[in-house]
């Protein structure tokens, strides 16, 4: 048992990011696994994303063709990786940590008895033990596991966490056809157009302000909405907020949202910082977090952190910014 397996995630033609960043992660592990490091291409033409995974330690590619969806069809997905892993055997399978990703991987490590972490944001192998870490508790604990008597182990890798590798590489190509492929349950049928966003640019906005479940109530949001506006921000918001429907969906931050792109300060006020909501604004340069629980995930990975009611500091926001004004 030895190697290295990645699934190459694609979607509308497009090659995801956490495909090289699951390669990254590849090279920190390659001299505990062994063996080669292998992606795993499923695709019409596969021969579209060898240039994009050609990067890195990657020895071989191999391309699935036969009987592939250009779109994301979980159980054909899980059936070509669960026939990979039986004919070649390799000791980690890295699958990015993405709404794809969670639609076979638990499923895949359970029909084929591996060892499995998911949202995993470090890997090593301690004395030919693998080693997976991830967080526990909304954020507040970190566990490290291992997998004591499983040959193969199946991780979900947290985005953002892995460094992408910019070197190419010259990996051998290896066709393989996928095998029978009948009575599968479900069936891409095709895109449902994003709703419209009333112009409202999250990706596009330097300075946001955002608010979570710490607001309390809806009548509260709209007094957000002038703080927001006298500031010169974007107002966005956590989940709950706009599953509760006190915001559109095009406000929400975070994986099931939008990603917090272009922005140079973010501030989170009553945002308690789970990984979901990190993933769309961890990566600002300046995070400004607001929050009663000193203990709440969001100050991992602020610049600055106030431990306070949000209640206290917007109505002292809107005096500041009455007496400028």
């Amino acid at each position: 048992m030895s190697g290295i397996l990645i699934l190459a995630e694609h979607r509308r033609g497009e090659l995801r990011p956490g495909v090289l960043e699951a390669i990254g992660a590849a090279e920190q592990l390659r001299s505990g696994a062994g063996g080669d490091v292998s992606v795993l291409v499923i695709a019409p033409d596969p021969s579209k994303y060898i240039s994009g995974v050609s990067v890195g330690c990657v020895d071989e590619i191999i391309a699935m063709a036969d009987g592939a969806a250009e779109d994301f069809e979980p159980h054909l997905v899980q059936a070509a990786l669960a026939q990979v892993i039986k004919d070649r055997a390799p000791s980690v399978v890295l699958v990015p940590h993405s709404v794809d990703g969670w639609g076979m991987a638990p499923a895949l490590a359970s029909d084929l008895n591996t060892g499995f972490a998911s949202d995993v944001f470090s890997v090593r192998y301690e004395e030919a033990e693998l080693v997976a870490t991830r967080a526990a508790y909304r954020e507040k604990v970190f566990v490290e596991l291992d997998f004591p008597g499983k040959a193969t182990v199946v991780l979900t890798l947290r985005s953002g966490a892995f460094a992408a590798p910019t070197t190419p590489a010259s990996p051998r190509v290896t066709k393989m056809e996928l095998g029978s492929s009948e009575a599968l349950p479900s069936k891409h049928l095709g895109w449902k157009d994003p709703p419209p966003n009333g112009g409202i640019d999250i990706p596009g906005s330097a300075f946001i302000l955002s608010i979570g479940r710490g607001v309390g109530d809806e009548a509260r949001v709209e007094g957000f909405l002038e703080l927001a506006d006298s500031l010169g921000a974007t107002l966005g918001c956590s989940r709950p907020i706009a599953d509760n429907g006190w915001l559109p969906k095009a406000r929400q931050v975070g994986q099931s949202g939008q990603l917090a792109a272009k922005c140079k300060l973010y501030i989170a006020m009553g945002i308690s910082g789970s990984v979901q909501h990190q993933w769309g604004m961890k990566h600002v340069e300046t995070i400004v977090a607001i929050n009663k629980d000193p203990e709440a995930s969001i100050f991992g990975i602020a610049k600055y952190g106030i431990v306070a009611d949000m209640m206290e500091i917007a109505d002292e926001l809107q005096a500041q910014m009455a007496s400028a004004g």
